[in-house]
Parts: structure tokens; C-alpha cells; sequence
């Protein structure tokens, strides 16, 4: 008899069987503008069964994996810290179990509470993180734990050098005076990604995808909808070069479905879901 849980696409391994763990975040507590990132977990879930599980691509098929979908983590409701900890628990018995994850937001800070999991793991780990945004605030209203400061809080844990940032177009000039001297930052597109594979093919890697990178005329579907952003077939070229990569976790974020009344945001999303996670495999 079959589980009636929803899962991922094809996601239906026995955890003890699989290679990667999908699980969800819905988290919005930080979210600075327009709220509504933590239903995005639950409709990537459900467009999923919209797509094949087949990727003309990378010519896989998530059939032939063994991926487990976790759910979504139960979290409180006004305890932002207690979130992250949350997180970095879960992902920390992942990554003692010898698996990787998928994470999906949820809203971008979510990402903190994995990467202290994962630097704990890997101390040498580097971070691609694909945004509109520098996130690199050191505070935001006076709260330094903010969907606009988490790249800034990832740094704290890394250091200079160890994180590198592609289709940046928006945030304030100190953040950019500061990306100069202490992460390598790629203005406006994804020029330099692949040069940047490259280099880090031997080393541990994080990957944090914030969905606004796309143009808004390609995805609406956001919190901070940001014009001038790459568009799909750009974003798509780049996560089919993640397989070079021993990436050890990575996330999916900012996903606000209902601002998108055409579903389109979320089918984009829901693809890009199943070509990480087939880039990643083994």
C-alpha cells in the first residue's frame, strides 16, 4: 500500500536508501516587502507531478535515483533563531548520515541555519549564491538575522574568498564597497560561472539559488522582484555545470506562488527543482 504523503516528484526512497534528501522550510519571519515565501515549499510539491520525471537536459530520470523527501520541518511561529536551529539540525543528521540535501525556502535566511551545518562538516566549504540581491546588509531595521543580511551572516562563518556571487543587481553601496574586498562578486549576469566552476571543482560546495535572479517578466512569483535579472535558459545552462561540482547541500528560495496567478513562476521553479537534483546525484 502506498504512503498517501505528497512528495517531490519521484521522490519516494526510504531515507536509510537515499543518496539526497529533499525537505522543505516554509519560513517567511524576515521577509522585508511582500510576505508569502513559506506556501512556496508545499506548490513546488504539487506542480511537480505537472513535469516528467524525465530531463531531455541531462538525459536522467529521477526513476533512476534513489532522492527521499523529508516534508516540510514544523517551525514556531516568531522565533527566527529557533528556526535556524531547526534547520541546522536537520541538515546536520543528513550530513552525518553521508547524504546532501535540497532545501527549499522559504525565504533566503533559511540558508544560514544550513550552512552552520554545513562549515561544522566541511570547514573549507565555498558558496555560489545566485541573486538579485548582495544580501550582504549587517542589519536590516536593526535585526542582523534577515532574509537581506544572510550572505553577510554566511560570511561571518567562511571568511574572504570563499563566496561568490552571480547576477547581483541591487542593494546598498556599502554592501557592494564591501563584496570588493571580501567575496567575489559578478555584477548584473552570470559572466565568469563558469570560470568560477573551474576553480572549485576539488573543494566542498554550497549552492544557494534565490529565484529572483530571473527577470520578473520571466518570474513574477516573488517577494523582491528585481527588473534586469538573466533569464531562464541562462539560469538553466548554469545549473546543468553544478555535476562538476561536489556540492554537499544546496537550497531553492523565494518562491511566492500566489503573486504569479498564471502558475508560471512555480513551473519554473518545480524544473529547476528536478535539474539540481539530477545534477547532483552521483
Amino acid at each position: 500500500m502506498l504512503k498517501n504523503i505528497q512528495t517531490f516528484l519521484a521522490c519516494e526512497a526510504e531515507y536509510e536508501d537515499a543518496e539526497i534528501v529533499l525537505f522543505g522550510v516554509p519560513f517567511d519571519g524576515t521577509t522585508s516587502f511582500r510576505p508569502g515565501t513559506r506556501f512556496g515549499p508545499s506548490a513546488i510539491r504539487n506542480e511537480s507531478f505537472g513535469i516528467e520525471t524525465y530531463s531531455p537536459y541531462c538525459d536522467k530520470d529521477m526513476t533512476e535515483y534513489d532522492f527521499f523527501d523529508g516534508g516540510d520541518l514544523d517551525l514556531p511561529f516568531g522565533n527566527t533563531e529557533r528556526v535556524l536551529d531547526m534547520i541546522q539540525e536537520y541538515t546536520a543528521q543528513i550530513l552525518n548520515d553521508g547524504k546532501r540535501f535540497v532545501m527549499l525556502g522559504g525565504e533566503h535566511l533559511i540558508t544560514l541555519g544550513a550552512v552552520r551545518a554545513v562549515v561544522e562538516r566541511y570547514p573549507d566549504v565555498h558558496i555560489i549564491h545566485l541573486d538579485a540581491h548582495t544580501d550582504l546588509r549587517t542589519d536590516y531595521l536593526g535585526e542582523t538575522l534577515s532574509h537581506s543580511t544572510v550572505i553577510k551572516q554566511v560570511w561571518n562563518l567562511v571568511g574572504d574568498g570563499r563566496i561568490h556571487q552571480f547576477g547581483i543587481r541591487s542593494g546598498e553601496k556599502y554592501e557592494f564597497a564591501f563584496a570588493k574586498n571580501h567575496t567575489n562578486l559578478h555584477k548584473y549576469d552570470l559572466k565568469g560561472f563558469s570560470e568560477t566552476i573551474n576553480q572549485l571543482k576539488d573543494k566542498p560546495l554550497y549552492f544557494t539559488l534565490d529565484l529572483d535572479v530571473l527577470d520578473p517578466s520571466v518570474f513574477c512569483g516573488t517577494g523582491t522582484p528585481e527588473g534586469g535579472g538573466i533569464s531562464f535558459k541562462e539560469l538553466m545552462e548554469a545549473v546543468l555545470q553544478l555535476h562538476q561540482l561536489n556540492i554537499v547541500g544546496c537550497d531553492i528560495n523565494e518562491l511566492s506562488p500566489h503573486y504569479d496567478q498564471s502558475g508560471s513562476s512555480t513551473a519554473i521553479a518545480c524544473k529547476i527543482t528536478r535539474e539540481i537534483l539530477l545534477q547532483i546525484t552521483k
